[in-house]
């Protein structure tokens, strides 16, 4: 069975609201298994075993989390040459426009290399209906994706 994983943090609402409108999305699709970590508490095992990610972040300073910076610093030596062209998406709930934190993680994925499959949802100030049915949209695309085989 495929597996995809979605990665985030949060201090606040937002970005778990988000999150939990990824892994609803996601599991729309039952022959795929999803599972929603915090970054603090996902390791190599859990990156190496997924057949696809979803990163989730709040916008901090332009920038992605401390806690999803965290998790790459502490898997991306361990996760070298096992994890090349696994497919990834993002999704930033942003206090500016979200795109630092967008290109600071696509900058780091590179280096595994990740495929990214999938326009980032960034939801900026507030988080409105529109914001979560994009999130939805986007665990119920990485996951037909999976299931299917195309990513």
């Amino acid at each position: 069975m495929k597996k995809l994983l979605i990665v985030y943090h949060t201090q606040g609402v937002r970005t778990g609201e988000l999150a939990d409108a990824v892994l609803r999305g996601a599991r729309e699709i039952d022959d795929v298994e999803t599972v929603m970590k915090h970054a603090f508490d996902t390791g190599v095992d859990d990156l190496t075993s997924a057949s696809g990610v979803i990163f989730g972040t709040p916008e901090n300073f332009g920038y992605m989390s401390g806690a999803l910076k965290d998790f790459f610093d502490r898997v991306f030596y361990p996760a070298q040459g096992k994890i090349e062209g696994m497919p990834y998406a993002i999704f930033v709930a942003a206090g500016n426009d979200g795109t630092g934190a967008v290109n600071a993680i696509d900058r780091i994925v590179r280096g595994f290399p990740l495929k990214k499959v999938a326009e980032p949802v960034i939801a900026k100030e507030k988080t409105t209906s529109e914001d979560l049915a994009r999130c939805v949209e986007l665990g119920m695309t990485l996951a037909a994706g999976l299931s299917v085989g195309i990513f």
